[in-house]
C-alpha cells in the first residue's frame, strides 16, 4: 500500500470525526484556560452533569452509522470505500489490537512520569474500567442483533467496530483528563483511535459505517462514565472512610473488564 493513499486514508477520517470533535473541545478548552484556580471545582461539577451538548458530534456519528445499513447511497458509500482500499492492496496488519490501548497507556504513563491528569490513580481507573463496561454492554449485543457481514465475510459480526468503539472511548478518556491542564496533550490520543479505525477497514474487518459508529458509541460510553462515576465512587466507598479500595481495568482473553479490590 502506498504512503500517499494511506494519508489519504488518515486525512479523510480525521476530518471526518476528529475534526468534528476538535471544534468543540478546542471551544471548551478556550473557556478552562481562561477560567481560575476556584474554576476547578466548577469544572469538576460541570463533568458530573450531563451535558446534552457533549453528545451532539458522537450521536450524528452513530447516527450515520445506523443509517448506512439501511439507505442505498451510504451502503455504496461502504462498497466503494472498500474497492478503492482493496485496489491498492494494503498489507494486513495487527497493530489495531494495541493502537485502541494507546490512549489509556499514555494516561497512565504520563502520570508515572509526573504529568498528572485531572484524577488519581484509583478514580481514573474506576472511570476508564466504567466506560469500558459500557462499550462492551453496547457493541456486544448490537452485533449479535444487527448481524452485518463483515468485508471479508468471515462471519456476521461486523456492525459496529468494537475496536474503534474502545480506541475512542480511550481517547476521549485522555481527552478528559488533560484537557484542562494541557489540552494540545489531551487531543493526541484522537490519532491513535483515528488510525485504529483506519486498519479496521485497511484489514478487511468492517465498513465505513461499522467504524463511524464505533467511534460515536466510544465517546458516548466515556462521557457516561464520567457522569456515573460520582454515584459509583459513592457506592464504592460507603460510609466509612477507613476503607481502601484498588480498581484496576484489565483485557485478558479479548475480554474488558474492572477488578476491585477492598479491605475494611
Amino acid at each position: 500500500m502506498s504512503g500517499y493513499f494511506l494519508k489519504l486514508c488518515f486525512l479523510a477520517f480525521s476530518l471526518t470525526v476528529f475534526g468534528q470533535i476538535s471544534a468543540q473541545t478546542v471551544t471548551d478548552s478556550i473557556s478552562n484556560f481562561q477560567a481560575t484556580k476556584d474554576s476547578t471545582v466548577l469544572s469538576e461539577k460541570k463533568d458530573a452533569a450531563l451535558n446534552y451538548k457533549n453528545f451532539i458530534v458522537p450521536t450524528a456519528l452513530v447516527g450515520y452509522g445506523v443509517a448506512s445499513l439501511t439507505i442505498k447511497d451510504l451502503k455504496q458509500l461502504n462498497f466503494s470505500t472498500r474497492d478503492e482500499i482493496n485496489e491498492h492492496q494494503p498489507d494486513h496488519i495487527r497493530l489495531d489490537n494495541y493502537t485502541q490501548f494507546a490512549p489509556v497507556f499514555l494516561v497512565y504513563g504520563l502520570d508515572a512520569a509526573g504529568i498528572e491528569g485531572k484524577h488519581n490513580f484509583r478514580d481514573r481507573s474506576i472511570i476508564y474500567g466504567t466506560s469500558m463496561l459500557i462499550t462492551s454492554a453496547i457493541t456486544v449485543p448490537l452485533k449479535h442483533i444487527v448481524k452485518e457481514e463483515r468485508p471479508d465475510q468471515s462471519n456476521r459480526l461486523s456492525f459496529l467496530s468494537g475496536h474503534t468503539a474502545v480506541a475512542f472511548a480511550s481517547a476521549h478518556f485522555m481527552y478528559k483528563e488533560y484537557k484542562d491542564t494541557n489540552f494540545l496533550l489531551s487531543i493526541s490520543g484522537y490519532s491513535f483511535a483515528a488510525f485504529t479505525g483506519i486498519y479496521r477497514m485497511l484489514n478487511d474487518k468492517h465498513w465505513f459505517g461499522d467504524v463511524m459508529a464505533g467511534a460515536g458509541f466510544g465517546i458516548i460510553s466515556t462521557e457516561l462514565a464520567y457522569w456515573l462515576y460520582p454515584k459509583i465512587n459513592k457506592l464504592i466507598s460507603g460510609k466509612s472512610k477507613t476503607n481502601s479500595t484498588m480498581v484496576m481495568p484489565f483485557y485478558q482473553n479479548k475480554t474488558v473488564g474492572i477488578g476491585l479490590l477492598k479491605n475494611f
